[in-house]
């Protein structure tokens, strides 16, 4: 048994943030039925790079699900779609606002035809305000939700985070949302609309940097790698390298300087407490800077670990691949496709009670699943669905 055994989900997204929920979902135990256009589908199975002739960018976001081609501008098409609505538990969709509605679903027909369904949209901008019919893609969201101004070096151009946390972001809060809606039908046999804005998502995750700009007035900027109010919280020059160093609290601050055979910083009026440091990261830094190209990270790493200091290498994606960590935690599974093995990151949730499959099927071909679900609607005499 899985989480959401039981639970099906019609999935009109693609590229990024959608896919990412609705995956979600899928590990969770939903069968999730993705429903692309006749042809190309969704534009993410053209992006690369390929492994025997797959896109591995698809394959990343959508495993554990099953395809159907639709031609939604189509009277069959249209008939076709309200037949899953009638039998399905979410829709998910993230059009342009509006789509939906002109393609003939808005949402009092959806309600209509299934009370229990739960439709949730996915866009730029959300389903209001004036900036609702734009498009947008993660970096301009990261951009305009100002994440973007408070990363890289200062001093150095606005910086767009390595991973596509403004789809990301939305794609889990929209998997929140769904579980949300799923447990108020539980309550109350009623399914709603949830609206979720990638916008919204990049202004929710930018948590102490909204509280410390109306506290304080000043605009936060770029610090680099470290944080804006625990030091030393940051990266470290070792003699062959970098890693991580965060010592939360004076404790173990007093600890680090130990180690750091300067037991005289911590009781440095410019040092002492984490409010000093902060404050005078400006001293600090550059004398932490001569401590630590001493030795060797791994050498670093080794006494900072020993005496239970915070801290880490900073892997690139090789050394995730194979750290033993990961591995242990079984994060890294791969699949073969066409002869050639191709890796993903697995599902971090853990449950004990109903823990997730180790398996999982790959993403599909577009319209695989066309036989197995479009077949028996097409049969279904005196539909009559609203409209």
């Amino acid at each position: 048994m899985l989480p959401l055994d039981g639970v099906k989900v019609i999935d009109l997204t693609r590229v990024l943030a959608g896919p990412y929920c609705s995956m979600v979902l899928g590990d969770l135990g939903a069968e999730v039925i993705k429903v692309e256009a006749p042809g190309p589908g969704d534009d993410a199975r053209g992006y690369g790079p390929f492994a025997g002739g797959r896109s591995a960018y698809f394959m990343s976001l959508n495993r554990n699900k099953k395809s159907v081609t639709l031609d939604l501008k189509t009277s069959e098409g249209e008939e076709l779609l309200a037949g899953l609505v009638a039998e399905s538990d979410v829709l998910l969709e993230n059009y342009r606002p509006g789509t939906l509605d002109r393609l003939g679903f808005p949402w009092s027909r959806l309600h209509e035809i299934n009370p229990g369904l739960i439709c949730c949209h996915v866009s730029g901008f959300g389903q209001t305000g004036p900036y609702r019919d734009r498009p947008a893609y993660d970096i301009i969201v990261q951009g305009m939700g100002g994440l973007m101004s408070i990363t890289g070096q200062p001093g150095g151009m606005p910086t767009r985070a390595g991973a596509s946390v403004g789809d990301i972001t939305a794609g889990l809060y929209a998997t929140v949302a769904i579980l949300a809606a799923l447990r108020v039908r539980e309550q109350t046999g009623q399914g709603q609309e949830i609206d979720i804005s990638m916008l919204d998502c990049q202004v929710a995750i930018l948590e102490n940097a909204i509280a410390r700009y109306t506290v304080t007035g000043q605009v936060p900027e770029p610090l680099g790698n470290r944080h804006p109010s625990i030091s030393p919280f940051t990266s470290v020059r070792a003699r062959d390298g970098y890693l991580i160093v965060a010592a939360g609290n004076d404790a173990q601050w007093r600890k680090l300087c130990v180690l750091l055979e300067r037991p005289e910083l911590a009781e440095d009026p410019r040092f002492r407490s984490n409010e000093d440091r902060t404050s005078h990261w400006g001293e600090l830094e550059p004398i932490l800077d001569q401590l630590f190209r001493a030795r060797s990270a791994a050498e670093w790493l080794e006494l900072l670990e020993r005496e239970g200091l915070p801290c880490g290498p900073i892997n690139d994606v090789a050394r995730i691949v194979s750290d033993p960590q990961v591995r242990a935690r079984g994060m890294i599974c791969e699949t073969d496709v066409n002869g050639t093995r191709v890796g993903f990151s697995r599902s971090p949730i853990r449950l004990s009670l109903t823990p997730l499959s180790e398996t999982f099927s790959p993403s599909p071909d577009l319209g695989q699943h066309n036989e197995e679900i479009l077949a028996p609607l097409r049969k279904r005499p005196g539909k009559g669905y609203p409209m």
